[in-house]
């Protein structure tokens, strides 16, 4: 089937501007992680593998659930 969306994380830093100075001002960073679910119908035994050994970018990872 498809891919699935799940709900994607949020994580939010504030971090101050200056610490002496300007204590109002305030930089905020946000990481989103967002997460796909693709369940394989009848998987084979190279299809496994073939997951497994899959090559991608930086910052993407996979996971395979039997």
């Amino acid at each position: 089937m498809g891919p699935v969306p799940l709900p994607t994380k949020n994580r939010i830093y504030c971090v101050l501007k200056s610490l002496h100075v300007h204590k109002d001002a305030i930089f905020h960073f946000e990481i989103r992680t967002h997460q796909r679910l693709i369940d394989i119908l009848h998987p084979t035994a190279q299809t496994i593998n073939s997951l497994k050994q899959l090559h991608l970018s930086a910052g993407v990872d996979v996971e395979v659930k039997l």
